[in-house]
């Protein structure tokens, strides 16, 4: 059997499966998230941007973009897709270096809302649409990071998957989709090493991509179905040594929607362990920052071939640079929306301690990249003192995740100054009490 066909056959038997409430929660968790990310990402000078060049296809169409103007599915998709990962606050499944949410969920409302889907349906064609990319993702490894943006690629499969499920496709169908949609998925890691608005395009282009394929599958159209496995195809091409069993693996027994890191900062995922353990050295010594001579972080290499920027000068690149987030973290407590802000930017205590920071790769943690993410951090003071912890996981991560009151405070954090806060709370309290008496509208609806 190939990859796609094995995906396909679960996922359509899952369309018609009943879900545990604790599956479900956590799609529900997921969705809270996403929306929280959207919100926070709409008024990014790239979604305005992406509006302003999408104008044919917006104030017509049966889905809706962030804030509830009405837009075609294909827009929809691709302008929230965009949005909900341009804030860098969406979430993450770790072992596939991966941010689901945005490409999935914006391509699943979108074809919701035109198709009229209740939320219950909704929810099952996320669950779908994770658990397909997250195997896809997790069976391509850390080699295709290398020059990939998994987002854009992985993510591409997870929109199909999703779509696909609201439009009740049939196993083949599916597969096809599948298929169809491995050759349109791209994101480049060069994109986004120097300041550019291009990185949450991939998102945004995989949520269109997965929709395109879907519809297209739906209507007949066909794909390779042996393009992940063949040597020409998507494994071979963007891999090395991919293990397509890892896709399989626990296939309908494990749902990997249950194992999503949601993030705690509004920063690049790879800079958190460095944040959390620097951080925690300051909370238990009652570190103050004017006292501190020299910093060192140790880290896993895509870390700081990603998120090594010793000076960035802009919001998007300082959102990539550890040294920034860092002492960032270290000066104001947290890494907020707030400390990507002009002043922020300028701020020279906060340029003068990114002086005393030093990266390297830690082997430690390198080698249990990317099932673990962790850092080692080294604060140096003045007296002499030598302070380290080993900062094992990230908040937010499976092992050590962000409650529901957190998850909950991060949503009205990010969309009551857009909403309001008693919008912001209804809106949370739909996303929490969505089922079949919901409609997949009422969640863009104001």
């Amino acid at each position: 059997m190939y990859i796609c066909k094995e995906l396909a056959s679960f996922g359509s038997k899952l369309a018609y499966s009943d879900l545990s409430e604790d599956t479900l929660y956590h799609a529900k968790r997921a969705l809270i998230d996403w929306y929280a990310a959207l919100i926070a990402g709409y008024e990014t000078d790239i979604t305005q941007i992406l509006i302003k060049a999408s104008a044919d296809d917006i104030d017509r169409g049966d889905a809706h973009l962030a804030l509830g103007r009405p837009a075609t599915a294909r827009s929809a998709a691709l302008i929230n897709g965009t949005a909900a990962h341009a804030a860098e606050v969406d979430d993450i499944y770790r072992e596939a270096i991966y941010h689901p949410g945005a490409p999935t969920i914006s391509a699943a409302l979108a074809a919701a809302e035109k198709a009229k889907k209740n939320g219950l349906e909704l929810l099952r064609a996320i669950i779908v649409g994770y658990e397909i990319s997250t195997r896809i993702g997790r069976s391509m490894g850390r080699a295709h990071y290398q020059y990939w943006h998994n987002t854009g690629t992985v993510g591409s499969f997870g929109s199909a998957a999703a779509v696909g499920t609201l439009l009740n496709l049939p196993a083949q169908s599916l597969a096809h989709a599948l298929a169809t949609v491995a050759t349109f998925a791209a994101g480049l890691q060069g994109a986004f090493q120097m300041d550019s608005m291009s990185k949450p395009l991939h998102s945004g282009r995989a949520a269109e991509a997965g929709l395109l394929a879907a519809n297209l599958a739906a209507n007949g159209g066909t794909g390779a179905l042996d393009v992940l496995e063949s040597d020409l195809g998507f494994g071979a091409a963007m891999s090395k040594n991919v293990d397509w069993g890892a896709a399989l693996q626990d296939l309908g027994e494990q749902f990997l929607i249950e194992s999503m890191t949601f993030k705690n900062h509004a920063c690049c995922g790879h800079t958190f362990a460095a944040i959390d353990g620097a951080l925690a050295l300051k909370n238990e010594y009652s570190i103050d920052p004017q006292e501190i001579s020299h910093i060192r972080i140790g880290s896993y290499q895509p870390a700081l071939e990603v998120a090594g920027n010793s000076n960035p000068k802009t919001a998007a690149e300082a959102r990539f640079s550890i040294p920034f987030v860092v002492a960032t973290a270290l000066l104001h407590e947290s890494v907020r929306l707030s400390a990507f802000s002009v002043p922020r930017l300028a701020d020279q205590n906060i340029r003068d301690l990114m002086k005393k920071i030093t990266l390297y790769v830690e082997t430690a943690c390198d080698d249990k990249f990317p099932a673990q993410r962790s850092a080692l951090v080294t604060i140096e003071l003045k007296n002499g003192k030598k302070l380290q912890k080993l900062q094992p996981t990230r908040k937010g991560d499976p092992d050590l995740p962000l409650t529901d009151q957190e998850l909950n405070d991060k949503f009205i954090e990010l969309v009551s100054p857009i909403l309001g806060t008693i919008r912001a709370r209804d809106k949370l309290d739909l996303l929490w009490a969505l089922d079949e008496k919901a409609t997949a509208q009422d969640i863009l609806s104001y």
